[in-house]
């Protein structure tokens, strides 16, 4: 009898029905798709935000759309590659200036992510240190970063004003450092002008960012570099230098591509046109466009500058990487 039972005993079970397993799936692929469901509308946002006007303004760079074809864009005669050929075309005019805009743009672009990452790296590694009144300055450190753009740029075109400026009143009047009151905003300085006001404005996100960074690198790396005899610059070249760089590459690259293609900065500074010292690319597209009224150049002059930003960016990533994996290994 036992033996029976033991035989049949797993033969008498009864099957387990696979119907209870269905639900189970259905609710984990409704808990695995509820977040892209959640995101598809700021998806299609953003396509239609950023996608839809690149397609568009990449059609309108192949049309010959000028002021009398703007009303009806869609209908305007193909021109092909045309605005593509007149923007670099280095000898004649358009592209003369387009060339000229860029090289300033190039300069303004290397000095300014420059100076931010020196000053923002230097202030946040002066707050590193424990002192009475570090929150408080930090605050003020990033005053300027939390202003409005246009407030903070129009702030800054008064104080560059020629008779009543307060840039020529500290510099001439008070420390005599200059013969006579100087034009900030017109000829060569416009370019130290728009300078100026780029480096205040960005060297608070830089000095942010390295702040945070900061924040990770064990502080028994120190100690044990102090105990070695090592100086406070070595311990910067040595440790904090090394342990930064991660974030160091977002951060150049963010400024860079931030600042290369500013143009609030400038139009608020400067109006419609800047001065030649002053051309950045950004408000040299917009006038081609808006004031002189061809879109068509101006769309493939965009389009331009969008393929330029992607090969640096792609190339400073390619580098980056390698340069990762070097100091893995």
């Amino acid at each position: 009898m036992t033996a029976t039972t033991r035989r049949a005993g797993p033969q008498a079970l009864p099957e387990r029905s696979p119907g209870p397993a269905r639900p189970r799936r259905t609710g984990r692929i409704r808990r695995i798709g509820l977040p892209y469901l959640l995101l598809l509308p700021a998806l299609l946002l953003e396509l239609l935000v950023h996608l839809v006007p690149m397609v568009i303004g990449i059609a309108m760079s192949f049309k010959e759309l000028t002021q009398f074809s703007i009303r009806d864009w869609g209908s305007a005669p193909w021109s092909g590659t045309d605005n593509y050929r007149l923007s670099v075309d280095f000898h004649g005019a358009v592209g003369e200036a387009l060339l000229h805009s860029f090289l300033v743009t190039v300069v303004f672009t290397v000095l300014s992510v420059g100076l931010c990452w020196l000053i923002g790296t230097s202030a946040a590694l002066y707050m590193q240190d424990t002192f009475r009144g570090r929150g408080l300055l930090r605050a003020v450190f990033l005053v300027p970063y939390a202003l409005p753009v246009y407030a903070a740029v129009i702030t800054w075109a008064f104080m560059f004003q020629h008779d009543n400026g307060l840039v020529n009143h500290v510099l001439h009047d008070q420390l005599h450092l200059t013969g006579k009151p100087s034009f900030w905003l017109i000829g060569d300085n416009s370019f130290y002008a728009l300078l100026t006001v780029s480096v205040w404005k960005g060297w608070p996100f830089a000095f942010l960012v390295v702040v945070a960074g900061l924040q990770n690198i064990p502080t028994e790396l120190y100690e044990a570099a102090a105990l070695d005899g090592a100086g406070r610059w070595q311990q910067i070249r040595r440790i904090t230098l090394p342990s930064l760089r991660p974030v160091n590459q977002v951060l150049v690259l963010v400024l860079f591509l931030w600042t290369f293609n500013d143009f609030n900065t400038p139009y608020v500074l400067f109006g419609k046109s800047a001065p030649e010292a002053a051309d950045l690319i950004s408000l040299h597209i917009y006038q081609s466009s808006f004031v002189t009224w061809n879109f068509g150049t101006g769309s493939a002059m965009s389009v331009l500058l969008l393929l330029f930003l992607l090969v640096v960016t792609g190339c400073y990533l390619l580098l980056t990487s390698r340069g990762r994996r070097t100091t893995d290994v």
